[in-house]
């Protein structure tokens, strides 16, 4: 998957260091989505990224149902997504989504990479992912309302992982 891109050469011939430090702190299958993306012309970033939004499924009824919580609710997207975190017994996380624009297809396209990649990852690796990794997948020319939206949405991912995060510590000691 990390071949050479839409626009010939590989990922290493574009790759600053800004980018290679963002990688680092990615979990794999995000750092693999970011490879795979950073050669991409615009035309064939958005290709992809609508097949991404086309594969949305909303949150379950069993995690969540409208009227939906402002706690769950991302700041700045204008697209009105919420995002919830459940514990797996192996201790990471499974993360959904409703987007209540139907026209959000940025939105819906981020919710299903946010899954796909960070769901099953462990609440200390999710805190990690820099915001960005937006820019880095959706481009550098992302407007900014759109670019704010989005960065809401991994605000809250963040901020569930932090708080399981915090209730681990808090939890009994010495055991």
């Amino acid at each position: 998957m990390t071949a050479a891109g839409p626009n010939g050469g590989t990922p290493s011939d574009s790759r600053s260091s800004a980018e290679a430090v963002v990688e680092a702190s990615l979990p794999e299958p995000l750092a693999e989505l970011v490879r795979e993306l950073r050669d991409y012309d615009r035309s064939s970033r958005a290709e992809m990224l609508i097949d991404y939004a086309d594969r949305f499924v909303e949150v379950p009824p069993e995690v969540a149902t409208r009227p939906f919580p402002e706690l769950q609710r991302a700041p700045r997207c204008e697209s009105d997504a919420y995002v919830w975190a459940v514990d797996r017994p192996d201790g990471t996380l499974k993360l959904y989504f409703a987007v209540e624009n139907p026209q959000g297809l940025s939105a819906r396209a981020w919710a299903v990479i946010l899954d796909e990649t960070l769901s099953g990852r462990t609440p200390e690796e999710i805190v990690r992912v820099p915001g960005d990794v937006v820019f880095d997948i959706f481009g550098k020319d992302l407007s900014m309302g759109k670019g704010q939206g989005l960065l809401g949405m991994l605000e809250v991912v963040a901020h569930e992982a932090r708080r399981r995060l915090h209730a681990r510590r808090a939890g009994p000691s010495g055991g």
